[in-house]
């Protein structure tokens, strides 16, 4: 049962993302519901207004926990900055990159962030979406554009929008999940909006072997994507073991400092994370429960 509290947290996540839309009925597709349903709500009249299902959905998809976890605040790790930075040359310039770099040193945290603060800018996760009809709907609609009906009417439809807005920028994280049609698909959608539309691809090195076997072994289309995406991968974690063991302590402590609570022992706290962000949560999440039994 959703409880009015979780409501409010939902609402209040609606309101701040309502931002990065240039319509009401542009933000109501994007979160799935019909316009006059999403005017209900934005007066506040929560009740009987969505379903459960429909606020499990919102929720999910403005990633807002319905269960009371830590709140975690943004750290400017150099990963987040070196991301943050890329992604803001992207949008502006209309260029496309790659990132491929280790798991859990922030990309993925980093580029949710930025797309909350950031006008026709969104994050696809495309683990979730391997197929080319997936992926291409799924854009759409965190775009506000209609994602039923006829695959080409829809992928037409988001065409359009994309040359017709103010510099969008489509963050595509865990590239190396989608399969070889969606691929293609990309390098047909970035043909389409070219110097309309920034692309930024994320993911760890195994999207940087997929593609490069790929283009060893003469695949169509992943030369040309390569291209496409400027001809280089960007790393940010450095190449020699030692400073990429410092590189993600460092990383842990900015972390830590800026969310454990007040007079933890940060050094202790670094450690047992091995520089790992997943592992930095998990302990400092322990130190808030703790804090309040």
């Amino acid at each position: 049962m959703i409880t009015q509290k979780q409501k409010q947290k939902i609402l209040e996540a609606i309101t701040a993302n309502r931002e990065n839309y240039p319509s009401d009925a542009k933000h109501a597709a994007s979160l799935g519901i019909a316009t006059s349903v999403y005017s209900q709500i934005k007066n506040g009249q929560t009740d009987r207004a969505l379903s459960e299902a429909n606020w499990i959905t919102i929720a999910r998809k403005l990633g807002v926990s319905l269960r009371d976890g830590i709140e975690w605040k943004a750290a400017k790790t150099a990963t987040f900055e070196f991301i943050t930075t890329q992604l803001e040359f992207s949008q502006d310039s209309g260029l496309s990159a790659i990132l491929c770099d280790i798991p859990n040193i922030g990309k993925t945290f980093t580029a949710r962030y930025y797309v909350k603060g950031h006008k026709n800018a969104v994050y696809i996760d495309c683990s979730q979406v391997k197929t080319k009809l997936k992926l291409i709907r799924k854009i759409a609609t965190e775009f506000g554009v209609g994602a039923n009906g006829r695959y080409g009417d829809v992928y037409e439809d988001l065409v359009f929008y994309l040359r017709s807005i103010d510099r969008p920028l489509i963050i595509l994280d865990e590239a190396g999940d989608l399969q070889y049609e969606a691929f293609l698909e990309l390098k047909a959608l970035w043909n389409a909006t070219e110097r309309c539309c920034a692309w930024y691809m994320m993911g760890a090195d195994g999207l940087k072997e997929k593609i490069d076997r790929a283009i060893e072994h003469k695949k169509v289309g992943y030369t040309e994507m390569l291209s496409r995406y400027g001809d280089r991968y960007s790393k940010v974690t450095p190449e020699d073991g030692m400073e990429r063991e410092k590189f993600l302590k460092d990383q842990a402590s900015v972390v830590a400092k800026v969310n454990a609570p007040a007079g933890a022992d940060i050094a202790s706290l670094v450690r047992k994370s091995g520089g790992g962000l997943r592992r930095v949560y998990t302990e400092i999440e322990k130190l808030k429960r703790t804090s309040l039994c």
